[in-house]
């Protein structure tokens, strides 16, 4: 079993239920999600070239899945999340956009925001504690060949090689793709999320994911909210 400390809005948002139809299942659920009918897309191929940010479900990363430690339980695990995430306060992060990411697409903010970057580094310090060691065969999976000496360092150190002044917030949205594909899958992404993404991000939890065996689809185990629980009944 692997856990992952993801952001992933609620449920019920707006956008997520805009992403499990795009990527044709709920990360909440696990149940099937028809895909959407887009113009100049088949079904067919929207299927195939989510396929990858499927199984995984609708998320940025925080903390990349890891191997609980030997002497860690999922028990402590969620205890000492839910200190982590009422420590600290939620904030908004910029509007998302469409993006090409390399050769694939995804969400990422219009600006950039450092209360994000911040985040994300300290839940992959303070939980570098409750993963297992990387093995061989892990770091060589997560190591193509072409990475920068910062990359390297950090796959090594913290088990995922984009963390720190690496980090990038993204919410992938389909896998690689050819170049000559690209343009209408970005016309069809912009046309189904562009509705979605007309205000700022609420940042106001952190989702525990978790795959159960090698291979399975990640699903949510439970949201943390962030901020104080007297701020929250207040607000």
């Amino acid at each position: 079993m692997r856990y992952a400390l993801y952001f992933t809005p609620p449920a019920h948002d707006p956008l997520t239920l805009a992403a499990a139809q795009w990527l044709g299942r709920s990360a909440y659920s696990g149940e099937a999600m028809e895909p959407p009918e887009i113009c100049n897309l088949g079904l067919h191929e929207i299927a195939y070239h989510t396929a990858l940010p499927r199984r995984c479900g609708f998320h940025a990363t925080l903390k990349a899945p890891f191997r609980l430690a030997p002497e860690i339980t999922e028990q402590m695990l969620l205890r000492h999340l839910m200190r982590f995430a009422g420590a600290h306060d939620p904030f908004e992060l910029p509007p998302l956009e469409v993006a090409r990411l390399g050769n694939y697409f995804g969400l990422v903010p219009a600006l950039p925001c450092e209360r994000m970057r911040f985040l994300a580094c300290a839940v992959v310090q303070e939980f570098d504690a409750f993963r297992a060691p990387l093995s061989e065969g892990e770091l060589e999976r997560a190591d193509p060949g072409d990475l920068s000496a910062p990359q390297f360092s950090n796959l090594h150190r913290w088990g995922n090689p984009y963390v720190m002044e690496e980090y990038r917030f993204h919410m992938t949205l389909t896998g690689p793709m050819t170049a000559a594909e690209m343009p209408r899958f970005e016309t069809a992404l912009r046309a189904h999320f562009n509705p979605y993404l007309l205000r700022p991000l609420e940042i106001a939890n952190i989702a525990l994911f978790v795959e159960n065996e090698p291979g399975a689809p990640f699903h949510v185990h439970s949201l943390h909210p962030m901020g104080r629980v007297s701020a929250r009944k207040i607000a």
